[in-house]
């Protein structure tokens, strides 16, 4: 099973497939390369994808490579976390989030005040504090009791 590879901490120029593919020559087999590019401008985003044809030869491939000095920038290679759908997955991958489906004209605006009124307006029962500041929330709480009943 192809596995695809982390290659970070890549200078942000005008960096090319065939430049990446020259450094990792003599690294085993790849599958694929795919540096990743500002849609803008056409420069690298500063990491690209390698992908190799087994779990093995990723191995090696880190092991190779990983802190080698690349352009005055020593490479950050890992095992890429896999794309992830839905909720959860949101944080983790930009390609995941779903398209919009509203217009760009108070689109964004409506869907800010829904998730800000939703915790503002939310009841006791479905709010869970963080446990940090459970204590401090309780006595607060109390404090409010005391003041509104004088």
């Amino acid at each position: 099973m192809p596995i695809r590879l982390y290659v970070g901490n890549l200078p942000k120029d005008n960096l090319e497939r065939q430049t990446l593919e020259e450094l990792f020559v003599d690294g085993g087999e790849i599958v694929s390369i795919k540096v990743i590019k500002e849609r803008k401008t056409g420069k690298c985003r500063g990491f690209a994808f390698v992908t190799v044809p087994n779990d093995e030869l990723a191995d090696a491939f880190i092991e190779k490579y990983n802190g080698q000095t690349f352009m005055d920038n020593p490479l950050k290679i890992e095992k890429a976390l896999p794309r992830s759908k839905g909720k959860e997955g949101e944080e983790e991958s930009a390609e995941s989030k779903p398209a919009p489906t509203k217009s760009k004209k108070g689109g964004g605006k409506k869907r800010n005040n829904r998730s800000i009124s939703s915790t503002g307006t939310s009841s006791n029962e479905s709010f869970q504090p963080d446990p940090r500041w459970a204590d401090e929330l309780a006595k607060l709480k109390e404090m409010l009791t005391a003041s509104s009943n004088n």
